[in-house]
């Protein structure tokens, strides 16, 4: 995917996390000169040695590829990176606090240094998602701590990367989203992204803040949606799949997000819609609507583990293998996984967890550490188990020899939260088969 432009910017991302590292490779495939600044000294150094941080596929070939023609470079030095760059990025880290406060204190503390460093005017961009009126206290904090007579704009240019598929959101995107103060900014943001023939919609800095937050709280309700679809088609001998093929067909709403499972996880969805209920308090209104889709995303994972204790007739002492550990496929994100809760919740109730993840595990150790055993492949996870639980809807397990599982498991008992099987065929093959919606 060769994107060169005509018009090449000295651009700076500050965060080599998942948003600022994706950001940073795609713009220097656009042409552009791209330096990528991290605090973290043990993460920069492998990124120079082409180690990255994330999985992501195809990340690794385009970073290796623009470091080698001189586009791409990583450092430690904010204040040079600053210097020398026309365009800054800001995609730091924004954490939700426990009251649904987004925290921007890693934000601000950018934001200074940047002010502290810049010797000429800057464009300066939010990628990160941010609470609506960020910009406005990005612009007081660098207007407070730049020399005087340096002029700068602030943007907001929220990004709309999905995990597993984030080069090609960015590269071909529906829309880009970009909130600007004024033409001379709008002309420099046109040039900029002028390789992709996509929609950029341009409107100010709030509206674009709240588009990110607005897009993410939506999609997260379609899921929540089909999941309580999912608990009445249950209890009324229906399917879920078919219930969600036909409302999908309906153009006004469209099959996108309509797979029911164990609910949404990632570092997006579940912090986003809390901090969207936040800003909605904060401006006066109880978006009640939006408590409803957290309440029954968590009751998605309660109800989970509530199916796998009947199936499996109690858990203490009973040895269940788990397939998939991060949130979705294609990535080893765990932040926010079912995973992690599902797995607590049967080790709580006395049960043995042996697991596999194509490339979460390394993650999963960080946060269950010995108290379940790691498995090199589906058949060594399905050995000697009174039942196999899939979590992840890798392709890898839609294709698994099934047969060669059942012979492995102590009991043909499949408890699938991803619904990648047909119930009839697995029934068949002589599986007691349990899915989400369609019992």
């Amino acid at each position: 995917m060769d994107v060169i432009t005509n018009k090449k910017f000295k651009v700076c991302v500050i965060g080599a996390g998942y948003v600022g590292l994706v950001s940073g490779a795609c713009l220097a495939e656009m042409g552009h000169k791209v330096i990528c600044v991290d605090n973290n000294e043990k993460k920069i150094e492998k990124l120079k040695k082409g180690i990255l941080p994330i999985y992501e596929p195809g990340l690794d070939k385009l970073v290796i590829k623009n470091k080698t023609m001189g586009r791409l470079s990583f450092t430690l030095n904010i204040k040079d990176a600053v210097e020398n760059s026309d365009i800054i990025f800001i995609a730091v880290h924004t954490p939700t606090k426990e009251n649904g406060q987004t925290d921007l204190r890693y934000v601000e503390a950018v934001s200074k240094e940047v002010a502290k460093s810049m010797n000429k005017y800057k464009i300066i961009i939010s990628k990160s998602t941010m609470p609506v009126k960020t910009g406005q206290k990005i612009k007081e904090t660098i207007s407070r701590n730049c020399k005087k007579g340096i002029d700068f704009s602030i943007v907001s240019n929220p990004e709309f990367l999905r995990e597993g598929s984030a080069i090609k959101d960015f590269l071909e995107p529906d829309r880009i989203v970009i909130g600007v103060e004024d033409k001379k900014t709008e002309k420099i943001l046109r040039a900029l992204y002028a390789p992709i023939k996509s929609p950029i919609i341009f409107t100010n800095i709030e509206s674009a803040e709240i588009i990110k937050h607005a897009c993410n709280a939506f999609l997260a309700t379609k899921i929540s949606f089909i999941n309580a679809i999912a608990n009445i088609c249950e209890k009324n001998n229906a399917n879920v799949e078919e219930v969600a093929m036909a409302m999908g067909l309906d153009r006004r709403i469209s099959p996108d997000f309509l797979r029911a499972g164990i609910g949404f996880g990632g570092s997006c969805f579940p912090k986003d819609v809390s901090a969207f209920i936040n800003v909605a308090e904060k401006s006066g209104y109880d978006f009640s609507l939006l408590r409803e889709v957290e309440n029954i995303n968590k009751k998605q994972k309660e109800n989970f583990v509530e199916k796998i204790k009947k199936n499996v007739f109690g858990l203490k002492n009973k040895k269940l293998g788990i397939l998939g550990l991060s949130f979705k496929p294609n990535t080893d994100d765990m932040r926010f996984a079912p995973s992690v809760y599902i797995i607590d919740k049967l080790l709580e109730e006395g049960a043995t967890i042996k697991a596999f993840d194509p490339v979460a595990q390394e993650n999963a150790k960080g946060i269950f550490g010995d108290k379940i055993e790691y498995c090199a492949d589906i058949l060594k996870t399905a050995e000697d188990c009174d039942a196999l639980i899939i979590l992840t809807e890798w392709d890898e397990f839609k294709n698994m020899d099934i047969r060669k599982v059942k012979s492995l498991l102590k009991k043909p008992i499949i408890i699938d939260g991803r619904n990648i099987f047909d119930p009839i065929k697995m029934k068949k093959i002589g599986f007691n088969y349990y899915s989400i919606g369609r019992e």
